[in-house]
């Protein structure tokens, strides 16, 4: 029961630190609107996905076009609403299979230690030898290109540092009172495990969460621009940063606005990471 009382009145206190933090309130507020608006997109958004107007063309920002439309007369507008959803879902969907392997490997690693430990942190060493780019083509190679075979591939290269993160907690949580005791009354390793040290990890695993989000939606949004992203008709704001790449001479618009939004969302990310990072920081209690 201390236990659970210590754990609880941690998580209010950081959340006392969090609300008073101005940047950290701002970027969760953003990310969160953005998330409201990709859900709402069908029902929201100005024009049909597929819509085109191959007279009207590329034209500038208007009173019909509120971003401008790009050289098959495709609103801009609509096309950055459904590409929020595909850039988010990769996201937190690639963060949440890394969270469930790196969490799961690095508590294994960092609870039974020894010759375990060692195999297991010296195969993450491996893994971080190998460029990740490289092994994300590699992967789509031989089991083409798709949306959930992408949030997997990345998700599978970014739980390494994740790994190392809970190893370290879980080799200094071991030998705490409350995992002795458990010890003592039977308790199973997988139990100790679960209940009792993955969730005194969450701090940092939430902190590395937040900031992973922005570097794998960063991941994707390269591949788009390589080439080895999402495929057309299907929109991402990496797509469209490359699009807008090819014809920013010309289209100066269909550059500006998804770089803008895509910036400012990384932006709004690493304000929270950091954000939760000092709140969850127990040095900067009282």
């Amino acid at each position: 029961m201390n236990e659970n009382n210590q754990f609880s009145s941690r998580w209010k206190d950081a959340l006392i630190r969090l609300s008073t933090n101005r940047l950290a309130l701002f970027g969760s507020s953003f990310i969160g609107l953005l998330v409201l608006l990709a859900l709402l997109t069908p029902f929201i958004a100005p024009y049909d996905y597929d819509f085109q107007d191959r007279v009207l063309g590329a034209s500038e920002p208007s009173a019909s076009h509120w971003l401008g439309t790009d050289y098959l007369g495709r609103d801009l507008l609509t096309r950055m609403l459904y590409g929020s959803r595909i850039s988010l879902m990769v996201g937190f969907i690639a963060t949440a299979v890394a969270l469930i392997i790196g969490v799961g490997w690095g508590t294994v690693a960092g609870y039974l230690g020894g010759s375990t430990d060692a195999w297991m942190m010296r195969t993450v060493d491996a893994l971080y030898g190998i460029p990740f780019i490289i092994l994300i083509i590699l992967l789509m190679v031989v089991f083409g290109r798709n949306l959930v075979l992408m949030f997997m591939a990345i998700g599978a290269v970014e739980w390494l540092t994740m790994a190392r993160i809970v190893r370290a907690q879980v080799n200094s949580l071991k030998k705490s009172e409350f995992v002795l005791a458990a010890q003592a009354m039977g308790v199973s390793e997988s139990s100790i495990m679960i209940k009792h040290l993955i969730p005194n990890t969450l701090g940092p695993v939430i902190v590395y969460a937040t900031l992973t989000v922005p570097q794998v939606m960063l991941l994707e949004a390269f591949l788009s621009f390589l080439g080895l992203g999402v495929q057309a008709p299907m929109s991402s704001w990496g797509l469209l940063i490359r699009d807008g790449a090819v014809s920013m001479e010309e289209y100066w618009w269909l550059l500006v606005f998804p770089s803008a939004v895509f910036s400012l969302t990384l932006f709004s990310l690493n304000f929270l990471g950091d954000g939760l990072r000092d709140a969850l920081d127990p040095r900067t209690g009282p």
